[in-house]
């Protein structure tokens, strides 16, 4: 069983500095009382365990505040987690409860225990019976994380419930009557949207007495099955509160004969976008990604062959429908930003790696994709009901969160949520080894020097990593890598269970493992027997990302809990985060600069990926305020005029 390290309270104490190192200063003074309380719950009977607990419960009931309460609930839960999951919380895992509990988004390296200290604040925040609810990035982690805590919960007399995709209404509402709740934001989201429809049925059949007399079954067979929202800690808080945060959750209301005629629309588009070129029929704006028809593009559009539907349309309707689907044909790639799966267009999160299960992009533009690949057309622009994940998570009482990787966006985090930023000290000092970058002038050096270097790394069976920025690109890789004859594993976020269970064995002797970014995140890699004299598991970082959170999570992916490890960075004059950053002009003569390098390494290079990369976060924060603003202004004028913002909004 694991011990706490001598003296790390004192070290917790000692800390001075900023705003943050005195408030954790501050906190780790609860930590002395919480060790002082072992020894007397140790001789408890698990009887007597639980009857402290429902004492708790009663006191929490009757109006003493958490605050209060926080030394001996935190000692229970300490003590819970000893006896039915043989794991006692580190001084530091307390440490970032207590920051939980206080409403910040505690930042915890990879491999510092997170599911576990997320049992503290949750445990304590449950004590009120108003319910707690841990939001994860997908049913997989709710369901695993519930299943590995739920015995600590138990053993103190709480009950756990947890919310899964397709699951029937009576056992939502069990889940959401729990004590504690884990689940997915996404669902969390819908399951409000529908209880805000149901809710809206109910009242509108309650005012009429006809409607009362048709819709009486509904309102009695039918409940809502969210209680009010009070305590919200949620998991992968970065990815979740940031990244997803900027597609709303949408429930589509039936569509009527005018989407017939869209469809009919986006399938001539999508089959004649290919015959139109850039500068001659249209113009390409980088900066905005937008799509403009010329004269020529329009005179096109109006001599081509057009099905009689879009008789009904409007000249300059039919000039959008061109120009968005020769956006989409330029812009959106399968494999990359979306996949195909049973007849579907699944979004793939580009910062995640992650499936969007359940989103829809705006403006035409899922429907245009739908098109392109001759799926069926669906429609999102009859909305019956609509939120975004920053509405959702502000409409809590209190919220926390914990995440690997938050200071780079403790800013926006703080200015959007109200919620502080804290880095939580790790349990043991890391002693992770970062080598030298190597900067390539094509991606087809670089390439060749990444397969170069993982079959160097692995011939003594050191394991290796790898993470690529997307589907194709680990798929370029894995051809490359069957080639050399490499054995390696392809991860690319498509099976999630499956992959936690393949990246928890990425560490063992010998393993060569390609992924997504994201592919089996919120899963421990632990090192096999030797791999810890040889070196531990090496982590090779094929391109910048578009945010340094998830360069910064990849690479957390080695070195976990004191352990041994190595990382590299590899770049060329020709990836995507240029582009993106510096524009078309100046990425295409680095690019030419980079082809006429052939295979020599560059030097002197890094800092301008990194301010590349840089004016993408900056470029992606004002999108994310500008959205944000206009939802509250929208959300504003709705509610002057006596509307539900969530249900009253135009498609």
């Amino acid at each position: 069983m694991k011990t706490v390290p001598q003296g790390a309270t004192r070290q917790l104490q000692s800390l001075a500095g900023g705003p943050v190192k005195r408030l954790l200063a501050r906190w780790a003074g609860y930590i002395d009382p919480i060790n002082r309380r072992a020894p007397e719950l140790e001789g408890l009977s698990d009887y007597d365990l639980r009857k402290e607990s429902l004492s708790l419960r009663y006191r929490a009931r009757s109006g003493e505040p958490l605050s209060r309460l926080l030394v001996e609930a935190f000692a229970l839960v300490r003590e819970a987690g000893r006896r039915k999951r043989d794991m006692r919380h580190f001084e530091v895992q307390l440490l970032g409860g207590i920051a939980a509990h206080h409403g910040s988004i505690i930042e915890m390296q990879t491999g510092e225990g997170k599911t576990l200290t997320a049992t503290l604040p949750m445990y304590l925040a449950a004590l009120e019976g108003k319910g707690a609810h841990l939001a994860t990035v997908n049913d997989y982690l709710a369901a695993r994380d519930a299943e590995l805590m739920g015995p600590v919960y138990q053993a103190l007399g709480m009950s756990v419930g947890v919310i899964q995709s397709q699951m029937p209404q009576p056992a939502r509402q069990e889940a959401y009557a729990c004590d504690v709740t884990y689940g997915t934001a996404n669902e969390m989201g819908f399951d409000f949207l529908r209880d805000r429809l149901l809710k809206r049925r109910i009242s509108e059949g309650a005012r009429d007495l006809f409607g009362e007399m048709l819709t009486g079954s509904v309102a009695q067979g039918e409940k809502p099955v969210q209680r009010d929202l009070h305590f919200m800690l949620v998991d992968e808080a970065d990815s979740i509160l940031i990244d997803e945060a900027r597609t709303p959750l949408i429930i589509s209301a039936a569509p009527g004969a005018d989407e017939q005629i869209a469809a009919e629309a986006y399938q001539w588009a999508a089959a004649e976008a290919a015959g139109f070129e850039e500068d001659e029929h249209y113009g390409y704006d980088h900066k905005e990604k937008r799509v403009d028809l010329t004269l020529a593009g329009r005179r096109r559009v109006r001599a081509l062959t057009k099905p009689d539907a879009l008789d009904h349309i409007p000249l300059l309707e039919i000039y959008e429908y061109a120009e968005r689907a020769i956006k989409v044909r330029r812009e959106m790639i399968l494999n990359r930003h979306y996949i195909v799966r049973d007849g579907e267009i699944v979004i793939v999160d580009e910062f995640t790696g992650r499936l969007a299960e359940g989103r829809k992009w705006r403006a035409g533009i899922h429907q245009a994709i739908e098109a392109q690949e001759g799926v069926e057309i669906t429609f999102a622009t009859n909305q019956a009901a609509r939120i975004t994940i920053q509405d959702l998570f502000l409409r809590y009482r209190r919220l926390a969160g914990m995440t690997g990787t938050a200071s780079t966006s403790a800013p926006e985090l703080r200015k959007i949520y109200k919620v502080h930023c804290l880095p939580i000290p790790t349990n043991r000092p890391p002693i992770r080894k970062q080598w030298p970058t190597l900067i390539f002038g094509t991606a087809q050096a670089k390439w060749r020097a990444i397969v170069e270097e993982i079959l160097e790394v692995n011939r003594d069976g050191r394991p290796v990593l790898v993470g690529t920025r997307s589907i194709d690109k680990s798929e370029t890789l894995s051809a490359l890598l069957g080639e050399a004859g490499v054995e390696h594993t392809v991860l690319n976020a498509r099976h999630v269970a499956k992959e936690a269970e393949i990246v928890s064995a990425a560490g063992q002797l010998g393993r060569v493992t390609v992924a997504t970014n994201m592919a089996g995140r919120g899963t421990d890699i632990k090192l096999g027997d030797g791999v810890h004299d040889l070196g531990g598991l090496h982590v090779v970082c094929t391109e910048l990302h578009e945010s340094r959170r998830i360069d910064r999570q990849l690479i957390g992916r080695c070195g976990r809990q004191g352990d041994p490890g190595s990382y590299r960075q590899f770049l060329a004059l020709d990836d995507e985060i240029l582009l993106q950053g510096f524009g078309p002009k100046r990425s295409e003569r680095l690019a030419a600069r980079g082809k006429s390098a052939g295979d020599a390494r560059l030097t002197g290079l890094e800092a301008m990926f990194t301010r590349a990369q840089q004016k993408v976060e900056r470029r992606q924060f004002r999108e994310r305020k500008v959205l944000l603003y206009h939802e509250k202004e929208r959300q504003k004028m709705q509610r002057q005029m006596s509307q539900d913002p969530y249900l009253d909004t135009a498609g």
